[in-house]
C-alpha cells in the first residue's frame, strides 16, 4: 500500500497540514505512521477517513463530534444512537416535553438533519408504530414535537439566500417524515415550504413558476420514477427528494 506524507496529503485532500496535526492530536481522528525520523506517513485508509471528516464538517458537524460518526466506529456509533433513543423515550414517558424539546434542539446544534432523522429520529419512531394506545399517544406527541422543531428550522432558512422550493408527499401516508425530509433538503440550502396534505395523483402544472421537490416514500413505486424522470426530462422542475 503506498505512504504519503503529509504535505502530499494536504495536496491530494485540498487541506491545511496544520489541520492535519489538530485532527490527530487534539480529537484523535487519525492515526498515521511514523518514519524512523518520527515523520508522519498516511495511506489510502487515511485519506479515505480524512475525505469522510471534511464530509462530516461540510453538513455542519463540530469536529470534536465527528469521532463517533465515522464508519471505522460502527458498532459504538449505532449503540450511542440506541442510548439517544432511550433518552427521548424517558422524556416521553415521563412527560417531559420541555427537556424533549430543548435536547432535540441541542443535538440540532452538533449534527446536521441528515445523520439525525435517518439516526435517530426514524428509528425511534418506528419502534414507537405499534397498535398499542400508549405507544401511539407517544407517537402522536413526539411528531407534534419534531414538527414543531422542523418548522423553526425551515423559517429561520428562510431569512438566508436561496433557492424557494415547495416539498411535496406523493401518494404517502405518514406526514411527519415529510417533514423530516423537508428538514434535510432547507440544510442542503433549500428555502422549503412543505404541502401540509400528501397528493395521490401528483400534477406540477397546478404549481406554476414553482421547485417541487416530491418525496415518494423510501422506496418509490416504478410507474413514480418513471414520471417523475419524465418530467425532469421535459425540463420541469420537479425533483426526487432522495437525490
Amino acid at each position: 500500500m503506498a505512504l504519503y506524507t503529509i504535505g502530499e496529503v494536504a495536496l491530494l485532500c485540498d487541506i491545511n497540514p496544520v489541520t492535519l496535526r489538530a485532527w490527530q492530536r487534539r480529537y484523535g481522528l487519525l492515526k498515521p505512521q511514523r518514519t524512523d525520523g518520527g515523520h508522519r506517513l498516511f495511506n489510502e485508509h487515511d485519506i479515505d477517513r480524512i475525505q469522510e471528516i471534511k464530509r462530516w464538517i461540510g453538513t455542519g458537524v463540530q469536529v470534536s463530534k465527528v469521532k463517533n460518526l465515522l464508519s471505522e466506529g460502527g458498532g459504538e456509533h449505532h449503540g450511542g444512537w440506541r442510548e439517544h433513543q432511550e433518552t427521548l423515550l424517558h422524556f416521553l414517558h415521563t412527560g417531559n416535553l420541555n427537556r424533549l424539546r430543548m435536547w432535540i434542539k441541542e443535538r440540532s446544534r452538533d449534527y446536521p438533519a441528515q445523520t439525525l432523522v435517518p439516526h435517530l429520529f426514524n428509528p425511534l419512531r418506528l419502534r414507537l408504530q405499534s397498535p398499542q394506545p400508549t405507544l401511539q399517544a407517544l407517537l402522536g406527541v413526539l411528531d407534534g414535537v419534531l414538527i414543531n422543531a422542523v418548522s423553526q428550522h425551515l423559517a429561520a432558512a428562510r431569512k438566508r439566500p436561496g433557492n424557494d422550493a415547495l416539498v411535496v408527499g406523493w401518494n404517502i401516508t405518514d406526514t411527519t417524515r415529510l417533514w423530516l425530509e423537508g428538514w434535510i433538503a432547507c440544510e442542503q440550502g433549500w428555502r422549503v415550504d412543505i404541502l401540509a396534505h400528501p397528493v395521490c395523483q401528483l400534477r406540477p402544472e397546478l404549481f406554476v413558476g414553482q421547485t417541487l421537490l416530491v418525496w415518494c416514500g423510501d422506496v418509490p413505486a416504478a410507474g413514480q420514477q418513471e414520471q417523475l424522470q419524465q418530467w425532469h426530462d421535459q425540463g420541469m422542475n420537479v425533483w426526487d427528494l432522495r437525490n
